[in-house]
């Protein structure tokens, strides 16, 4: 009997994979904000036509992680610090909540979860991986959200999600940030873990504020980069 095995690529499976191909590249920082999208460049870059390539990038704009500019075409969006700042807030209030909710109501296979996803993001952290970083955060927090109890939350974090990674991206790159993220983690687990939901709030919207406090430093540091030494400086 012979057996015959489809092996052709859906073009949807094509489409996504482009997709997370780009996401990548721009949570990464290999695409910076103001950047333009050059489309003959990509398909040439990517291996793949100018309509799948197009419809990419319209799932991108979707996330807001491309918008795409008259005469001009797709770019990388330039996120403000007061455009982030507004996104802190609104995590610190939503995700205090979230965790608040989640400790109340989280089934025990859940919590393991969560650990498993928690041990993840260190073990990505200790081989100084960025993207396993991003991907393994993204994990821990949607089991936190799962179990809050309330769809407009998960729904509303799930809306800012592209814009809440590239933010991570941009405070971890700061020495320590990573490690300092992980104890707070490790705390909002502990927490839920305890089924303590002050306990849990707390500890989430501390985790929010300081990794606020660091994306700030880091958008100080691209915004006003430090001053190279003048060639002229009289020698000591």
């Amino acid at each position: 009997m012979n057996i015959k095995l489809d092996l052709r690529v859906a073009p949807r499976t094509v489409q996504q994979e482009v997709v997370e191909k780009l996401r990548n590249a721009i949570l990464s920082g290999v695409f910076q904000p103001g950047n333009r999208l050059v489309e003959s460049q990509l398909c040439g870059s990517l291996g793949v036509s100018r309509p799948s390539l197009r419809e990419a990038l319209r799932s991108l704009q979707a996330e807001r992680l491309i918008e795409i500019v008259p005469n001009r075409g797709p770019q990388i969006p330039v996120l403000s610090w007061r455009d982030a700042e507004e996104i802190y807030e609104v995590r610190e209030l939503l995700e205090g909540e979230a965790a608040a909710r989640c400790a109340a109501a989280i089934t025990d296979d859940d919590i393991e979860e969560l650990s498993s996803h928690l041990e993840n993001f260190r073990r990505a952290c200790r081989r100084n991986d960025p993207a396993e970083q991003i991907n393994t955060a993204t994990e821990f927090y949607a089991i936190i959200l799962r179990n809050c109890g309330n769809k407009i939350i998960e729904e509303f974090e799930g809306s800012l999600l592209a814009r809440v990674n590239f933010l991570r991206a941009r405070s971890m790159s700061l020495p320590n940030r990573v490690k300092s993220s992980y104890n707070e983690m490790s705390a909002i687990f502990v927490a839920i873990k305890d089924r303590d939901p002050e306990k849990a709030r707390k500890a989430a919207r501390r985790h929010v504020v300081n990794a606020r406090n660091s994306a700030k430093k880091a958008f100080e540091k691209i915004d006003h980069p430090a001053e190279q030494p003048s060639g002229r400086a009289r020698r000591r």
